[in-house]
């Protein structure tokens, strides 16, 4: 389908009245030319892999954004989950290929770098329990480096022994950056069903079964949406609602189609997808708790909340796959806490709570998002949070994810300020009753019979 003046006029005054923009480019680029026995060559070739071929990206979105006058709010790059090409050396400290992606990173001028990651969904091999034991210090080092693990899937079930290590990675990483209010834990992020195209952060990784390089888009607009969906009186009934969501969300897919589609042209790489998310930010009136509100519910987080997501969530991916035929990534809603002014209103009222939002996750795009919980939660609890999410994801045939904040030396109640598009978390009750036993058992939780599909 071509992309009329018409089109791209009514998309400039979504970005000017409603706080539309692309959220991120993002090329995905593969290291796996890049392993080498030894460390030191190894960072070098990633360091120069990544600039080199991801050397035109900044340039490319900001001639695009003067262009078509929509904002490219962020530019990344995703690489192939590190613990890969770290197989190939016997190092036990790998955090310098940490400090060769955040060089690359920082000499490309993005904001974020995606890949220092691990998939151990059925077990933990040599090399990712090198880089597992690696993380915290890793991201305490460095700035603009993610990392995730993916500790599930519905073919292999779930990895507890994996689940034990994420939670004491997360623990970990947040007393290590106490001084900066924890920031380790937050570019950090635990998945079941780990998609291999995200553009988002933290948990973007470069897949093997991808091209050397591609590029992925990641849309927004919970701004657009929420102004649609006030057009419509209170009387309109759900299908009305609906229909509004998808018409919409075709609307704002169509722009990161196009922006997609150009800046793949314009690098000389692959296209990948366009993930479709409702990706809010602290500004107000771009949040997704917002949207459920209009559709009704009186306070996000209060009864009728996740039904409304739901509806929320099948509807902008019904509208989005008409408006591309790459649609990937994770592509829905998404609920961060800290990234959603909405959200943040309604846990610091007490509406929102960690169980409703667990609950939710049931039905959205990923999990339990920028989440700030009492300093002093033990691993045990952490870890069961944990396995809790990844048991929605396994039994239920979808990604799910927790990325989660122990505020070292606050209390619920209190808040941690990250500023920018982090926002602010309100630091969020945890049930006290995890016990010591279940997180310590170990094993594989099996693969559900619904995974039994050859």
């Amino acid at each position: 389908m071509s992309i009329t003046p018409a089109e791209i006029a009514e998309t400039r005054g979504m970005v000017s009245e409603q706080n539309l923009d692309i959220r991120t480019i993002t090329m995905g680029i593969s290291l796996m030319g890049c392993a080498d026995e030894n460390l030191e060559r190894m960072c070098t070739k990633v360091y120069d892999h990544i600039t080199t071929t991801a050397e035109h990206l900044v340039e490319t979105a900001e001639s695009l954004e003067r262009e078509y006058g929509i904002p490219i709010v962020n530019k990344r790059v995703s690489v192939t989950p590190v613990a890969q090409i770290a197989a190939a050396c016997k190092d036990t400290d790998l955090v310098p290929l940490a400090h060769a992606l955040d060089r690359a990173a920082e000499t490309l001028g993005i904001d974020y770098l995606g890949g220092y990651s691990v998939l151990v969904h059925k077990g933990i091999g040599d090399a990712d329990r090198r880089l597992m034991n690696c993380i915290p210090q890793a991201l305490n080092e460095t700035s603009r480096v993610c990392s995730s693990v993916n500790v599930a899937s519905l073919r292999a079930g779930i990895n507890m022994d994996a689940v034990l290590l994420c939670a004491q990675i997360i623990q970990e990483a947040a007393r290590l950056t106490q001084d900066r209010e924890c920031v380790g834990a937050s570019k950090f992020v635990c998945f079941a069903n780990m998609v291999e195209d995200s553009p988002f952060m933290a948990g973007a990784v470069h897949g093997s079964g991808e091209a050397d390089a591609v590029i992925n888009v990641g849309v927004s607009g919970p701004g657009v949406m929420a102004a649609a969906l006030e057009e419509l009186p209170e009387s309109a009934n759900m299908m009305e609602v609906a229909e509004k969501i998808k018409q919409t969300a075709f609307k704002i897919t169509r722009a990161g189609e196009l922006m997609s589609r150009e800046a793949a042209r314009r690098l000389g790489v692959e296209k990948g997808i366009v993930d479709l998310s409702l990706a809010p930010t602290p500004a107000i009136g771009d949040s997704v708790a917002r949207i459920l509100e209009i559709i009704g519910v009186g306070q996000c987080g209060g009864p009728g909340t996740t039904a409304a997501l739901a509806l929320l969530n099948d509807c902008v991916k019904k509208g989005g796959v008409m408006a591309s035929s790459s649609v990937g990534g994770l592509s829905g809603a998404f609920i961060p806490v800290s990234e959603d002014a909405g959200m943040i209103a309604a846990a610091e009222s007490g509406a929102l709570c960690l169980e409703k939002l667990e609950a939710m996750t049931c039905v959205c795009s990923v999990g339990l998002d920028m989440i700030a919980i009492p300093g002093d939660t033990p691993v045990e609890a952490i870890a069961g949070i944990i396995a809790d999410e990844m048991a929605i994801g396994v039994i239920n045939n979808k990604t799910t994810a927790v990325r989660i904040i122990p505020a070292f030396g606050k209390k619920e109640g209190e808040s941690v300020e990250y500023g920018g598009l982090f926002g602010r978390a309100p630091i969020m009750r945890v049930n006290p009753h995890a016990g010591t036993v279940f997180a310590h058992r170990g094993g594989r939780f099996p693969a559900p019979l619904n995974s039994l599909k050859n």
